[in-house]
């Protein structure tokens, strides 16, 4: 007899794993909980979430995962294997879900879609949020929403009262146990030798690579440094870091949208220009080849969590406490006193970003440096991947 509640079972073709299906294989692994994971956008906020794995599989340790998310955010949840199944908003992959049976939907967006995806599923329990059917607002799926939701209803809660983490507030949410468990993140064999590769050209001396992620996101264009001042940043860098007994390389990293800002910024300065034009994975192999990245609070940070790198963060518009660095990095604040504002266009002078001081990210990097040469380390998730120090 076939073992269709195996993991491994889809119905028309062999699985690969065994010549027979039937009790007796060894690679056998009957689900108990069918789970679906909906979280759409942003990237970098999906990104982090895939900080909730761990927490999913200790509750329901015998889960298949299906996660659904917009294009091209799929891209950055490959090769995890608490995730079993894939899915990008389509209507084809909407098709099939509404044929499926989950025992718990996580979800993790705030989004009106959510309330079409849920109508036509079947779900014997939701967590996170919903949508009221007449009002299209967003709604606590269950009590243990209710202190997300109404951070988002609340500027005064959000910017000053809430201490808690996303992720904390988000596995709290959902009803999973927080153990402050880091973002996943696994690269394939071929990705592994890239980021080699790519370290060896850039720092062929084995040079401390500094990265600068230079760009963020259309939504809150502020959360990004001037192409001036980020010259500034690698120039003041360089001569305060002279008397080290390190030696450095800069590697300007951003996607598509950044290409033509980091020749302005690298016009004249000797510093590493990063393939922007490659896609989402080719992003974060870049990132995980350099050591220190400084950076907006933008997919690029997201990135360089993930890679478990030693992150400056600098935070002019949005929430710093909202960000875990995990032990490896620090919070930097602009001296701007309207922040954060999460305003999506401002006219204010000087602009947030004007106000971040070089002798913090100075500060930060030599912080960076030591917990580099540090014999001992934060722990590491040994399902992240993180080629060095």
């Amino acid at each position: 007899m076939a073992e269709i509640g195996c993991r491994y079972f889809n119905g028309y073709k062999p699985c690969g794993l065994n010549d027979v299906c039937d009790p007796s294989c060894p690679s056998r692994d009957i689900v108990e909980t069918r789970i679906l994971i909906i979280h759409l956008e942003a990237l970098g906020a999906v990104l982090r979430s895939t900080a909730l794995l761990p927490a999913i599989k200790r509750k329901y340790p015998r889960s298949h995962v299906t996660w659904l998310t917009k294009s091209p955010a799929d891209g950055l949840l490959k090769n995890l294997k608490e995730v079993d199944r894939i899915l990008t908003l389509q209507t084809e992959n909407i098709l099939k879900i509404q044929g499926l049976e989950f025992d718990a939907v996580l979800v993790v967006d705030k989004n009106q879609m959510i309330g079409g995806i849920l109508k036509n599923i079947i779900a014997k329990k939701v967590y996170g949020f919903i949508v009221d059917a007449k009002t299209g607002a967003i709604l606590p799926a269950t009590l243990a929403a209710e202190e997300l939701w109404k951070i988002g209803l609340s500027d005064e809660i959000k910017f000053h009262v809430n201490k808690k983490s996303e992720v904390q507030l988000a596995t709290e949410a959902l009803e999973l146990p927080y153990q402050r468990d880091p973002y996943q993140l696994v690269f394939s064999a071929d990705e592994q030798k890239l980021v080699q590769q790519r370290r060896q050209m850039w720092a062929p001396k084995n040079e401390i690579l500094i990265g600068l992620n230079t760009g963020c996101a259309g939504v809150i264009p502020y959360k990004k440094l001037t192409v001036d001042f980020q010259r500034e940043i690698i120039g003041h860098l360089s001569a305060q870091l002279k008397s080290s007994s390190h030696n450095f390389n800069f590697v300007l990293l951003g996607g598509p949208e950044d290409t033509e800002r980091n020749k302005e910024i690298a016009k004249d300065l000797d510093v590493i220009s990063s393939p922007t034009e490659l896609g989402l994975r080719d992003g974060l192999c870049s990132t995980a080849a350099v050591d220190i990245v400084i950076t907006g609070d933008s997919l690029g940070m997201h990135m360089a969590i993930a890679a478990q790198k030693w992150t400056l963060a600098w935070f002019g518009p949005t929430c710093a406490h909202e960000i875990d660095l995990f032990d490896r990095g620090v919070h930097i604040m602009t001296q701007a006193t309207c922040s954060p504002c999460w305003k999506r266009s401002c006219d204010k002078t000087p602009m947030c970003y004007d106000q971040v001081l070089t002798k913090d990210i100075l500060q930060g990097v030599l912080k960076g440096i030591d917990w580099l040469t540090s014999s001992t380390k934060p722990h590491s998730s040994a399902t992240s991947y993180s080629p060095h120090p």
